[in-house]
């Protein structure tokens, strides 16, 4: 059993200091930044506030969690509004203070969950509005304005220029696969997208994780571990060693022949020396060829480009619409770090080059997922089954 008193402590993510000394100084920044500008603006003689409490609160989540959905632009610009607009509200029409906090609260808090803007500093925002004193109350819904949308509005200006000057980006983009595309190697073995929401569904509370970060965590989680189990397996085992290449100088139909005849959907593009320059895929000539009854040739646009980008008129070969350079595996290369370079690009082949860079075989994704899968067959057959007993 897990000790008391560790329930009321969260595990803590692992931090670098860098990160932590990061955080402190954005905060610092700032609040510095939002208070000076205010207080320029108001001019010494004003009684107006120029900076008010929960800033600091929201300055906590923008500069040290800038990833959590709790921290976006649309959260605290509209979270602290609205809020604002709620506690001035109440405060307008119930005069016992603490029933007008109570209901200032719930206010906030259920207008801020309708309208996707949760920001746990407005909750401060909407008892500033009930509790600020005379000061605030004949501020009436000028509060709103000032100082609540000035003091946001600078600070979330601050934080958009702190975060992404110092390498993080603001607002936080998400880290997972755009929607529709498909992980080649970990869709096969795990959880899909529609899983993950059924889940955080059946959950029904607010995660202070966004979900495509979520679901981007759980996938790598996963690929770690199939890279763990995968053991000492590596691709001189499972790669096809009968590989069909091409020269960068064929005609792009000799190309789509060769696809055709072999039944493959990928053509490593090969030196002299078989040394790999590129690769040619279906989609390749699909997307970067034209069509017309003869078959694939160059579209006059892609011409113009490679003309400009190389200095010279293209002949209609392979090596205009290849992927160059090209990602490449070792023979004694392990699955595990396969499973990661195919999930972290998307790809569904890789060649294999030996010492010299030359082409000794090529790893496809059925290739790796057959090899997961007796891999995981191997494993739950080896661990023991429990026996039972029979009644005596």
């Amino acid at each position: 059993m897990q000790p008391l008193w560790r329930r009321f402590v969260p595990a803590a993510t692992p931090l670098s200091l860098r990160e932590r000394v990061r955080s402190a100084l954005g905060a610092m920044l700032g609040i510095l930044v939002t208070g000076a500008l205010a207080a320029w603006a108001l001019g010494p003689t004003t009684a107006l506030p120029f900076l008010i409490a929960p800033m600091g609160a929201s300055a906590v989540l923008l500069f040290a969690v800038p990833a959590s959905p709790l921290a976006q632009p649309w959260s605290i610009v509209g979270g602290n509004l609205v809020a604002a607009l709620v506690g001035v509200s109440v405060a307008a029409l119930v005069h016992d203070p603490i029933l007008a906090a109570a209901l200032a609260i719930a206010g906030a808090v259920g207008s801020m969950m309708a309208l996707r803007c949760v920001h746990p500093p407005s909750g401060a925002v909407a008892l500033t509005a009930v509790l600020g004193g005379p000061a605030i109350h004949d501020l009436g819904y000028g509060f709103v304005l000032w100082p609540v949308g000035v003091n946001s509005l600078l600070l979330l200006a601050a934080a958009l220029l702190f975060n992404n000057l110092t390498g993080r980006p603001y607002p936080h983009p998400g880290i997972a696969a755009a929607p529709g595309r498909t992980d080649p190697v970990a869709a096969p073995l795990g959880f899909s997208g529609e899983d993950l929401d059924a889940a955080l569904e059946d959950f029904d509370q607010i995660l202070d994780v966004g979900r495509s970060d979520l679901e981007a965590i759980l996938r790598q989680a996963q690929l770690r571990a199939t890279r763990r189990r995968s053991g000492q397996t590596d691709c001189a085992a499972i790669m096809t060693r009968d590989v069909v290449a091409i020269a960068p100088h064929a005609p792009l139909m000799e190309a789509l022949a060769l696809l055709r005849r072999h039944h493959i959907k990928v053509l490593p593009v090969t030196d002299e020396s078989a040394r790999v320059v590129g690769i040619v895929t279906q989609t390749d000539l699909l997307d970067k060829a034209a069509w017309d009854r003869r078959g694939p040739r160059l579209g006059l646009l892609r011409r113009l480009r490679l003309t400009a980008a190389r200095g010279r008129a293209p002949h209609g070969s392979v090596e205009d619409i290849m992927t160059s350079p090209v990602v490449t595996l070792r023979p004694d290369s392990p699955i595990g770090e396969v499973v990661l370079q195919m999930s972290g690009l998307g790809l569904h082949h890789l060649p294999v080059v030996g010492p010299d860079d030359r082409l000794v075989g090529i790893v496809s994704q059925g290739d790796l997922v057959a090899a997961l899968l007796t891999d995981a067959t191997r494993h739950q057959a080896e661990v023991p089954t429990p026996r039972m007993l029979a009644p005596a």
